[in-house]
């Protein structure tokens, strides 16, 4: 049994030096947009910067991918919190349902359809969408995780010359952008 990445023995330096990008990145996010009370909505950027990171040279560590994502994941967020805002809880067979929780899966749902049929693909995204749901917001807070993913990808494509791939991808996921 293998603990760890073939790779890494060969490239210990950068899988180290790229981690503490991506540790550098955050920080630096949340240092400038002091985003710690919306953690809920802001988490996703932790994972983005895995994706941005790990995987530089793959599809959906593109700014298409991680800023159309979050678009769209903010869209969906958005649309099925105004939703449940309007129907409240529920009811079913004599039930009572929790309308967070409908309307946060569904939520879910909606980024991920909105990113496959728009070919913007970010999984952290439909994170986002389930913490807009179920976090209390303001215009502000929905305002942070975008600038967050705009300065994430400029980040990475500034610093993509340098990066490896830590995670293996496939040819077929890998496409070459065009600055």
């Amino acid at each position: 049994m293998r603990i760890f990445d073939r790779k890494f023995h060969k490239h210990v330096g950068r899988y180290l030096f790229q981690c503490a990008l991506a540790t550098g990145a955050v920080l630096v996010i949340l240092l400038v947009l002091d985003v710690i009370t919306q953690a809920v909505i802001i988490a996703s950027l932790g994972a983005s910067s895995f994706i941005a990171f790990t995987m530089p040279h793959a599809n959906v560590s593109r700014p298409r991918y991680m800023i159309g994502g979050y678009v769209w994941g903010m869209v969906a967020g958005i649309a099925m919190n105004a939703l449940g805002d309007a129907v409240g809880d529920p009811a079913l067979g004599g039930w009572t349902l929790r309308g967070d929780v409908i309307f946060g899966a569904a939520s879910v749902g909606l980024a991920i359809f909105l990113m496959v049929i728009t070919d913007t693909e970010h999984p952290p995204a439909a994170g986002l969408a389930l913490g807009v749901v179920l976090a209390q917001w303001n215009t502000l807070a929905l305002v942070v995780p975008i600038v967050g993913i705009v300065a994430l990808s400029l980040a990475r494509l500034a610093l993509k010359p340098i990066l490896i791939n830590l995670i293996d991808v496939p040819e077929r996921e890998v496409k070459h952008e065009s600055r």
